[in-house]
């Protein structure tokens, strides 16, 4: 694939089976050899975020859905048989090694920057995770970020205990754009106005008691939501002043542990289209970017 831009970057937010949505977004995008320079994946956005840089078309899909044919990936069984209520070892470790083979060489060539948000459980704050190094940490890296509260074992990564990365920071904008990049494609895993109850009771209970080791980890759960609106006040905001082009679903979406292949593959076939309608806006989107940099670059110089 080959770089359209240099200031245009992208986040991807999670949501589970939801981030179906997203690979079909960003399947079509492959399609069209879009590459942006700088990416930052939340938690199954992470999933989609290794596979778009590494140019990998349909690889998500196939994990996420095709892989579901043949594999029990989460549910009351593989609880039974793991404790947990997702299969992470084969999702994380035999998928990407033996099933699914992931292409980290590719990745590593890839002129992208690719960052994974994964919450640090000791301070209940984001990490951001970079790794061009080692297949096996950027694995874990995926791991952490897509390790759901409640029904995941924390994943250590650096010796340090962490969980879904939408738990502290669900679509990490300010962190693009601290990073450089003021303009940001922003793809969601939600219909347009979709906001979170901040009404938590039951689950600051269960925060408090289930992990009562790691008080900020209970702190950020019970934040969780208020935060999320708050970022999504933030990203309508950046859409209507022209920083931000943001992608959502337009139509029904999925649950987070939707296990209905016909749904699924629908909602896959939805980002695409998402992205296929989308796509001459965004052309002339990221046109008038690059236009705006290099005019700003211009008077610099004059300067």
């Amino acid at each position: 694939m080959e770089s359209c831009m240099k200031k245009a970057g992208m986040i991807l937010e999670g949501g589970g089976q939801r981030g179906i949505f997203t690979s079909g977004v960003l399947d079509y995008f492959m399609e069209k050899k879009l590459l942006v320079p700088y990416v930052i994946g939340v938690s199954a956005g992470a999933c989609n975020a290794v596979d778009y840089v590494s140019g990998q078309i349909l690889r998500t899909k196939e994990c996420m859905l095709d892989a579901q044919l043949d594999y029990e990936l989460y549910g009351v069984r593989t609880m039974l048989k793991t404790r947990y209520f997702m299969n992470m070892d084969l999702i994380f470790d035999q998928f990407p090694n033996q099933d699914y083979p992931f292409d980290f060489q590719a990745f590593v060539r890839s002129p992208a920057r690719c960052l994974l948000a994964a919450t640090n459980c000791l301070t209940g704050r984001v990490e951001f995770i970079e790794e061009y190094r080692s297949k096996d940490r950027l694995m874990a890296a995926c791991r952490a970020s897509s390790s759901l509260p409640f029904v995941s074992p924390m994943t250590t990564v650096d010796g340090i205990p962490m969980l879904d990365g939408g738990i502290a920071d669900s679509v990490p904008v300010r962190k693009a754009i601290a990073d450089g990049f003021d303009f940001n494609i922003i793809i969601l895993t939600r219909k347009k106005g979709y906001y979170k109850d901040e009404n938590q009771s039951s689950v600051m209970r269960l925060a408090k008691a289930y992990y009562r080791k790691y008080p900020m980890l209970g702190r950020a759960l019970l934040q969780r939501n208020h935060v999320y609106n708050r970022e999504m006040d933030l990203v309508d905001r950046l859409e209507r002043r022209g920083q931000a082009f943001v992608i959502r679903p337009a139509g029904p979406t999925v649950s987070r542990t939707e296990r209905d292949l016909e749904k699924l593959e629908d909602f896959y076939w939805h980002g695409y289209e998402m992205a296929e309608q989308a796509y001459p806006r965004l052309r002339r989107w990221l046109e008038q970017r690059e236009e705006c940099v290099s005019k700003k670059r211009l008077l610099l110089h004059r300067i």
